[in-house]
């Protein structure tokens, strides 16, 4: 699965890979933020998977700065994802947030550098790449809110949002309490 899904009979087991999606609403402000996590011991390659899938976020999140564009922080996903043989999925993107969860722009996990429009002090995203093991369509359950890999690969997804800022990139929903120290 890539995304959402509905709780069903399926029991968790080692092995397996695991993504939670969490959204708040705080004070009338949203967050989101994503974690896929191992659940025991796991092949090779979804190890592999979840290592380049937080790597590419955190290069993301390198890109949010000031005087950059919308097309950087883009393609930082996709040239991680891709040098280490995976697939950026294009159907879903990041996006804008703040008083709602789902604001522009749209931020894709792939483009070019240098294109989009200018990162300004202020603005907040979600920055979200989610990735393939195999090729990135998807195709959408029966529900109408599961997403799967088309070609029935594992694929992972983690997920800040994202405040730019004069100083550099804040992230504004860490996991951890070392990554909650920092951005203090």
């Amino acid at each position: 699965m890539v995304v959402h899904g509905i709780p069903g009979p399926y029991k968790l087991k080692r092995g397996d890979i695991l993504s939670i999606d969490v959204g708040v609403v705080y004070e009338g402000w949203v967050a989101d933020a994503a974690i896929t996590l191992p659940i025991g011991s796991v092949t090779p390659i979804a190890s592999r998977l979840l290592k380049v899938t937080r790597e590419a976020l955190f290069e993301a999140v390198d890109a949010c700065r000031v005087g950059n564009r919308l097309g950087d922080v883009s393609f930082a996903v996709q040239n991680h994802v891709e040098a280490n043989d995976f697939s950026v999925i294009r159907s879903l993107v990041g996006h804008g947030i703040g008083r709602d969860m789902h604001e522009d722009p749209q931020i894709p996990n792939f483009g070019k550098p240098g294109t989009g429009p200018e990162l300004e002090e202020g603005m907040v995203f979600a920055v979200e790449p989610m990735v393939n093991a195999g090729t990135h369509p998807i195709r959408m359950a029966s529900d109408n809110w599961s997403v799967y890999s088309q070609d029935g690969s594992l694929a992972a997804h983690f997920e800040h949002t994202v405040a730019i800022t004069a100083e550099g990139p804040r992230i504004l929903t860490p996991w951890h309490l070392e990554e909650a120290r920092r951005a203090a």
